[in-house]
């Protein structure tokens, strides 16, 4: 096969290839790094790791040889740049962070590679994964492989915070990639991208050594081409950490060999309130062809009710930059990382220096109001509020699933705009999080699916919602709705 057609292959073609003796995994391997080495235009690594990703596909052949194949070895994957990865720099795109290479391994990492599984290097996202458009990094804008049908060259934005790994993943340079997803960081970028990925239920996959945004909405998943890749990689990377105190002691279901488009029997529940103002007709006709599409695979659409979903955006940016403000405050220049000491400074000073100097505006926009909503003052009137809307937005879905088993919706209020479209407007920016955020307050398993084209052919998402600990739900009706759209569109090679 040509180097080509090996990184046109998925992570299931790879896995079942390298099984087969159809290639070799050192071959899968040279490819792709030629394709990571070719595309640096589209800034999606921050660091590459050719060797690391030729020494897993050796021991994966080697394996083969023996017998003794791991479910993913001959795979190789980009990881974002949140999970800290042992001896290999891990910035979460930030100058404070510049240089910092841990002596440890994330667990979900450590999870991949006794999989079997290669690293061809670390992905761009944005700063300490706070963004929706991966402009935020300090170390330069990632740029989507996508451009608008018009003729036009603006460069197209990847989505965030996990862009760079849908970058890489939707030009082929990975055939799937790690996300994290606290407001929506995985789907939203995978709909902006043509591709698929999933957030699993909070606690399902461990948060030990993934660099902390919001404690208790960050979640990791994978992303990949289809819903079997999803299902593939998610199996390989949950599980019970005991180092995680929020993880789940749960054992891993056969997500793969459990999947099935058949949907008879099933309710699909599709909420008025996400029929938000100035919805552009082509999301609203996307999102009525998706009912098709589940009807078609048997399943009954049925109206259900969210009532406190317009309370959902305000009530994230509470809540998660007050987990913020208290994580990043252990960037201070004293353990690790860049530190600012201008001469004569005394002990605060450092810190001030160092903060303002390491952190990017959206990261000190975000640290201040999360500051603000935890001060003595306004704690009650803010923070203790959000607290109560979540726990109504999440008593919504448990109503909800009440007289359904899976919510369908609209992954994003529009396909991917322009870098640079948004910056200048930060309320603007978040309401990209809209049809996302919901269902992280709920801890909720959620996914995005590419469905279709906008006028201007970029890709469009539908989102999946499941019940706690259903991922199986979820990436059954992904994988209708995928069987039924056909969706095959790529971006074409200009970089």
């Amino acid at each position: 096969m040509t180097d080509k057609s090996l990184t046109d292959l998925g992570i299931a073609a790879i896995r079942d290839g390298v099984k087969a003796g159809a290639f070799t995994a050192r071959e899968v391997a040279e490819a792709h790094v030629a394709a990571v080495a070719d595309a640096r235009a589209l800034n999606a690594f921050l660091v590459e790791t050719p060797d690391r990703a030729l020494a897993a596909a050796d021991a994966a052949d080697a394996d083969r040889a023996a017998g003794t194949l791991k479910p993913l070895s001959g795979v190789p994957l980009g990881i974002k740049d949140l999970f800290c990865t042992e001896g290999v720099e891990t910035t979460a795109a930030s100058g404070i962070l510049k240089g910092f290479t841990p002596t440890y391994e994330s667990t979900i990492t450590a999870k991949l590679f006794a999989a079997g599984a290669g690293m061809l290097g670390k992905l761009n996202l944005d700063q300490f994964a706070m963004g929706s458009s991966n402009e935020t990094s300090a170390f330069g804008n990632v740029i989507s492989p996508w451009r608008r049908g018009d003729g036009g060259n603006a460069p197209m934005a990847p989505g965030g915070s996990s862009g760079g790994s849908s970058a890489a993943v939707a030009a082929r340079l990975c055939p799937g990639a790690t996300g994290t997803d606290t407001g929506g960081s995985i789907r939203q970028p995978a709909a902006f991208t043509g591709i698929a990925g999933i957030k699993p239920t909070y606690g399902r996959c461990s948060r030990w050594g993934v660099i902390a945004f919001a404690s208790s909405l960050d979640q990791a998943g994978p992303m990949a081409r289809d819903v079997r890749d999803c299902a593939i990689m998610l199996e390989a990377m949950a599980g019970f950490d005991a180092k995680d105190a929020t993880s789940l002691d749960l054992p891993v279901p056969h997500w793969e060999a459990n999947l099935s488009g058949d949907l008879k029997g099933k309710r699909v529940g599709v909420p008025a309130e996400y029929r938000v103002d100035g919805m552009p007709a082509e999301i609203e006709a996307l999102w009525r062809r998706g009912e098709e599409y589940l009807r078609d695979a048997g399943a009954e659409i049925v109206p259900v009710s969210l009532p406190h979903t317009a309370h959902a955006l305000p009530t994230y940016y509470i809540i998660a930059p007050a987990e913020a403000s208290s994580n990043l405050a252990r960037y201070d220049g004293v353990r690790y990382g860049l530190r600012d000491l201008p001469d004569g400074a005394n002990l605060q000073e450092m810190y001030a220096a160092t903060r303002a100097a390491g952190f990017g505006a959206e990261v000190r926009r975000r640290i201040m109001i999360g500051t603000y909503v935890l001060s003595a003052g306004f704690y009650d009137a803010y923070y203790t509020k959000a607290q109560k809307v979540r726990a109504l937005i999440a008593r919504d879905f448990e109503r909800a699933f009440g007289a359904c088993d899976v919510i369908l919706t609209p992954t994003a209020p529009s396909a991917a705009f322009a870098l640079g479209e948004k910056m200048a407007d930060p309320l603007a920016m978040y309401l990209n999080d809209v049809f996302t955020v919901p269902s992280s307050l709920a801890g909720l398993p959620a996914m995005s699916v590419p469905a279709g084209l906008d006028g201007q052919g970029l890709p469009l998402g539908l989102q999946i919602i499941g019940r706690p600990f259903d991922e199986q739900g979820v990436l059954n009706a992904g994988l209708a709705i995928e069987q039924r759209a056909g969706f095959v569109a790529r971006p074409e090679k200009w970089w």
